[in-house]
């Protein structure tokens, strides 16, 4: 085993659990640090994503210290014991929920939002009272490491402490036992991760993905566009919530094309790829896969591409269900049309296949909103938007089905990453001897006893 990960692994399961003092403590050590770093967190998001200045500071790094702002705020309300009632036979008595660290916590972060997905995990399990071991991307090299400067200048490592590396040492960290596993990414790994855990029954959480489909239904055809240009095309299409796919009526795609290509010019001029404000793909093995997806003679919009800047431009399609672009989550730039009848068919399709992370309608009459709503299982769930509810701390974020398990943000990162400890705490007078043995003639009052209380 690296001798570094030993170190940390074993410092962290000797240190004492922390209290509310240490947590705000840490968590305003690291604000601090973060507000130090910021011009460093930027250019490092630039340099792994070609990440716009503006969508790193609103995505990524005011995110994170808006989190930790809500956490000093409530902190201290989210650890009072929560009192709940006592069955009336065992009176008298007091139950409560105690709230308690798992203990600690293994924390695997993605690249597409390198630092956020992997600092407000970090939060919300320091804000329980965990001790925190992060493994930032290998794919986003610039911001691991400067995620690495940033804890490790900031926090004891007995409290949290960065390993960076790939493969070999994802895995060493999955060898040990950790009381909580954090993983953000995509589904092949989250299951390779939860074999891991499942060894040791170590509960964890799964953010995953999957491909998020976008209804359109709605008269007002310009302003569904416009949102969703911004909703998919941010971060140049890598977002885990993006709009994957666009179901409409084949009359509306006409004005729905040409409002997109009117806001893609707003947004990004005649030119995108010379535009500050769009990002890059990643690396050549994902320009490469996204690349293979667009078939030329399906294209609406777009379609540009330049592998040496690992450039490709917003692209719409034409598609439908058994195309190939159709069988995975895109990550990329690339937006699928797929033409449907009528809401009926748009909630079928959507049904028929895996539980998206998010699902975003664009309706106009109340009883289809409910529809939506009522019928189709999601993570998550915008009407008439795109990717917002990330935004909202009170809403929980995760993943249902093959999109993932456990939810967080705000005060559900805090009970994410708690463990709910029940106390039962009875006195010692007005004993109630009918649950003693023998427990003959017992029964007939017993019951009927019950039926009174139930």
């Amino acid at each position: 085993m690296d001798n570094n990960i030993a170190t940390i692994y074993t410092a962290q399961k000797g240190r004492k659990e922390l209290s509310y003092n240490d947590r705000i403590s840490v968590l305003e050590a690291l604000e601090e640090r973060i507000k130090d770093l910021e011009p460093r967190i930027v250019d490092a998001l630039k340099a792994d994503l070609r990440k716009p200045r503006f969508e790193s500071f609103l995505s990524e790094i005011d995110f994170c210290l808006h989190e930790i702002k809500t956490v000093k705020k409530k902190l201290k309300k989210w650890m009072k014991p929560r009192r709940v009632c006592s069955p009336l036979p065992f009176m008298p008595a007091k139950s409560r929920i105690h709230f308690e660290p798992y203990g600690q916590v293994l924390v695997i972060a993605p690249w597409n939002y390198p630092f956020q997905l992997a600092i407000v995990p970090l939060i919300g399990a320091i804000a329980a009272g965990n001790k925190v071991i992060l493994k930032p991307s290998e794919v986003a090299p610039n911001t691991s490491s400067i995620l690495n400067e940033l804890i490790s200048s900031a926090l004891d490592s007995e409290i949290a402490a960065v390993v960076e590396g790939g493969v070999d040492e994802t895995t060493e960290l999955l060898n040990l036992k950790f009381d909580y596993i954090f993983y953000t990414g995509n589904g092949h790994v989250g299951r390779i991760i939860m074999a891991a855990a499942a060894k040791n029954l170590t509960p964890l959480t799964l953010e995953l993905g999957g491909k998020s489909p976008a209804i359109v239904g709605t008269k007002n055809l310009d302003l569904a566009a416009k949102r969703i240009v911004w909703g998919k095309f941010f971060n140049a299409g890598q977002t885990c919530v993006a709009p994957d796919y666009v179901l409409l009526r084949k009359e509306d795609q006409d004005e729905f094309i040409n409002s997109a290509k009117k806001y893609l010019v707003q947004f990004y001029g005649d030119n995108v790829k010379n535009s500050p404000d769009y990002g890059r793909i990643i690396n050549e093995r994902h320009f490469d896969r996204l690349n293979a997806l667009v078939k030329k003679d399906d294209v609406l919009i777009g379609g540009d591409v330049d592998k040496s800047d690992l450039y490709i431009s917003p692209t719409f399609i034409k598609a439908n269900e058994s195309s190939e672009i159709m069988q995975d989550e895109i990550f990329g730039p690339i937006l699928p049309l797929v033409n449907i009848d009528n809401l009926d068919e748009a909630i079928a399709y959507v049904k028929r296949h895996d539980k998206p992370l998010a699902c975003y309608a664009f309706l106009d009459k109340t009883s289809e909103k409910n529809r939506v709503i009522n019928e189709i299982s999601s993570g998550g769930m915008v009407i008439n938007d795109t990717i917002i509810h990330l935004s909202n701390d009170q809403l929980p974020f995760g993943g249902v089905g093959e999109s993932g398990m456990g939810a967080y943000h705000g005060k559900h990162s805090f009970e994410l990453f708690s463990h709910r400890k029940s106390v039962m705490n009875r006195a010692f007078f007005l004993e109630n001897d009918l649950r003693y043995p023998p427990y003959s003639k017992k029964e007939s009052f017993i019951r009927k006893l019950m039926n009174l209380i139930s």
